[in-house]
């Protein structure tokens, strides 16, 4: 079971996301409503009822006074050789992802239509972009999205408060791409007593390692801002001016947040989260599903990993290509591009792979319970990696496991 405090805290209204309204440099984003904390890129945004459509790959953005919404939106693909949508039946697929390069597979995939057109002429896609995981999980348990990219302490936490009900992982993203990134002259988790340092959200995949790092070099950090380092959890868009102002000595970041602070904030690397890991390898972001959407429409989920697939193969082909996509895509939710070189610096630091490392994801449940986010859980059955695996065996490629 969760632990007392995680459960309170997630039963509680996810605060509403801030909107990242930093220097003139920084990418921005109108705050969303507190009871989805999304930016609808085409699905109806759940406090306001906002939506947009548009075509896929050709961005464009409507806004209500409290959300944005950015395209691509409603995107209804031609002929594939992906879901039919359920032998003719016309399917809407609700799709969240965030506006990290960490989440490149799906800017990606739906920047250029590759989702789409695998989703084929009967599936609508709809996309909602999202701060951290967490507000991504209320807004599946809240019936707002079919799927979402995810990292891996929020999906294992939806996953024991739904008592294995509410969700699947069927495919992995990405690995790597997290930093703990300080000001110069901190030289030493020695130097961090006494300093602020950001996480994304609390309970999420960051939050989650910074916590856990902290602890096994004898500092201590509570959810209340407390103990030997203050952790501030906050919209990955203000970290930047946060750090520049002083306010915070750095954090633990996912790209391109890490290399933004470290290009325009003068900020460096005190851990680089690969170091920590076997090969250097973790789960960062892997596609999660509403298991009763994975019940009802197989064929649809068959085609977003095909999607995927489709998508990833693009990334190793396409790597210029791609990193426009990906920022565009970003801009497209957030109203402001990131700088060529941050996106260039960004992907250098992950591998995308449609491997969801499992191993990884057990070594993350039990981080989070040592820094008491979380009981000691049995995660039996988080996958399901059939559809994954028998698109592999069609290319000729070695199945992935689970746990």
């Amino acid at each position: 079971m969760w632990s007392r405090r995680t459960f309170l805290l997630s039963m509680a209204t996810v605060p509403a996301v801030l909107a990242a309204c930093g220097s003139d440099d920084s990418p921005s984003s109108t705050a969303a409503p507190a009871s989805g904390a999304a930016t609808s890129t085409g699905s109806t945004t759940a406090a306001t009822g906002a939506s947009s459509t548009a075509a896929a790959g050709a961005p464009g953005t409507t806004s209500t006074p409290s959300a944005t919404a950015a395209a691509p939106t409603t995107a209804a693909a031609g002929t594939a050789a992906g879901s039919s949508g359920g032998g003719g039946e016309k399917v809407t697929l609700r799709l969240g992802f965030f506006p990290n390069i960490t989440d490149a597979p799906a800017l990606v995939g739906v920047q250029q239509g590759l989702f789409a057109k695998a989703l084929g002429a009967n599936v609508t896609l709809k996309t909602s972009s999202y701060n951290a995981g967490p507000a991504a999980t209320e807004a599946l348990f809240a019936d707002a999205i079919d799927a979402t990219y995810l990292g891996p302490n929020p999906a294992i936490n939806a996953f024991v408060k739904s008592g294995g009900a509410a969700l699947r992982i069927v495919a992995g993203s990405t690995s790597g791409g997290a930093f703990l990134v300080v000001s110069p002259s901190i030289n030493s988790a020695a130097d961090l007593k006494g300093k602020k340092l950001a996480s994304p959200q609390l309970g999420g995949t960051q939050d989650v390692a910074l916590r856990s790092w902290l602890k096994q070099q004898g500092l201590s950090a509570d959810t209340n801002g407390g103990g030997d380092v203050s952790i501030v959890p906050q919209d990955n868009g203000l970290t930047l001016d946060a750090f520049k102002s002083g306010h915070i000595a750095g954090g633990w970041l996912p790209e391109p947040w890490a290399t933004r602070l470290m290009q325009d904030g003068g900020a460096k690397v005190l851990v680089d989260e690969r170091t920590l890991w076997p090969n250097g390898q973790f789960v960062t972001t892997h596609l999660i599903v509403a298991k009763k959407f994975l019940d009802n429409h197989p064929d649809v989920i068959k085609g977003l990993i095909q999607g995927e697939l489709d998508t990833l193969d693009y990334l190793k082909a396409n790597v210029a290509e791609a990193q426009k996509a990906a920022n565009a895509q970003i801009n497209a939710i957030t109203q402001k591009p990131l700088a060529d070189t941050v996106v260039a610096a960004s992907w250098k630091n992950l591998e995308f792979t449609y491997d969801p490392i499992a191993s990884s994801l057990k070594t993350s449940a039990d981080a989070a319970t040592a820094v008491g986010l979380l009981d000691k859980v049995d995660l039996d059955g988080i996958y399901s990696l059939d559809i994954l695996n028998g698109l592999l065996k069609d290319k000729g490629l070695a199945e992935v496991k689970g746990l």
